[in-house]
């Protein structure tokens, strides 16, 4: 039997667990960052949709789901989600989008609805390697819930044994799938927009999170039909292109705070132990959906 492997704990777990009652705001926090508690999004990980209703930022999450990753960033270039629409948006869940043939597939006879390559199921990947900053908090639906990289990650235990996934906090964009677990190919895509459907965690493959725009499509109409598809294409939202950073001059850029980071440490510990006016009586706990981590747009 191979004994349990043990690990110095990183700088931010240490200052997380020892954080004394915070003095200031995680808006005061956030701001007062330095320079090097940011990480840059690399350009080939960024994906840029444009809507008639904003352009939506997305970065991808290529050490999670390797496969679907780059299946889409094929579908990107190949010019598929050009003339593809946002066909779903189910209130308090998520709302979807797909290429041009993912559209098409709905408007006919029942069939399956991708026809792309298949994939394995990327719904978690080995825990070893990972730098994890664990949470000090229960989770109902994992051992341990944290941050990697900058990602709101879960696991089965405090090992290197064991395995890791993404979850399914707001802003988290998955494939759509049918029934079979390798059905997803990448052509659809959704976001969460409402409470934090855990029980999809390790049952979707999680491709990324929205960085910015994710409002223009969480304030867009409730579809009427079974899980919020629209019911005719009027209704639906073109997309008029998608793109790599990497592949367009002079794209917008964006950096993630270092979850690894003493920022981010005292971050938790204020979002943890709100010390504002308002709150008579702070929580003492935080949920890994409830932490949001900050991104900002840079020059």
């Amino acid at each position: 039997m191979v004994g349990r492997m043990r690990f110095r704990l990183p700088l931010a777990v240490l200052l997380i667990a020892a954080s004394p009652p915070p003095t200031a705001t995680v808006a005061e926090i956030e701001a007062a960052a330095p320079t090097d508690a940011w990480r840059a999004v690399e350009p080939g990980n960024l994906l840029l949709i444009d809507t008639a209703k904003g352009t939506v930022a997305i970065e991808l999450a290529a050490d999670f789901a390797p496969a679907h990753v780059a299946a889409i960033r094929a579908l990107v270039r190949s010019g598929a989600f050009t003339a593809g629409a946002v066909t779903r948006v189910q209130d308090n869940y998520v709302v979807q989008w797909g290429t041009r043939a993912a559209v098409a597939a709905l408007a006919g006879p029942p069939g399956p609805a991708t026809a792309g390559p298949e994939l394995p199921p990327e719904y978690e990947r080995p825990a070893a390697g990972m730098v994890f900053i664990a949470l000090p908090f229960a989770d109902a639906y994992a051992a341990e819930v944290g941050f990697s990289a900058g990602w709101p990650v879960a696991r089965d235990a405090n090992d290197a044994g064991g395995s890791a996934w993404l979850v399914h906090c707001y802003g988290m964009v998955g494939v759509g799938r049918d029934n079979p677990p390798s059905t997803g190919d990448g052509s659809e895509l959704y976001g969460v927009i409402g409470h934090a459907p855990r029980h999809l965690d390790r049952n979707m493959a999680l491709v990324g999170r929205v960085l910015d725009g994710l409002p223009s499509f969480a304030a867009l109409p409730r579809g009427t039909a079974a899980l919020g598809f629209y019911t005719t294409a009027a209704e639906q939202v073109p997309i008029t292109g998608a793109h790599l950073a990497v592949d367009v001059p002079d794209a917008p850029r964006w950096q993630v705070l270092r979850t690894d980071s003493p920022t981010f440490a005292r971050l938790i510990a204020a979002r943890a132990n709100r010390r504002e006016p308002f709150f008579v009586r702070p929580a003492g706990g935080v949920d890994v959906c409830n932490v949001k981590v900050p991104v900002r747009r840079v020059p």
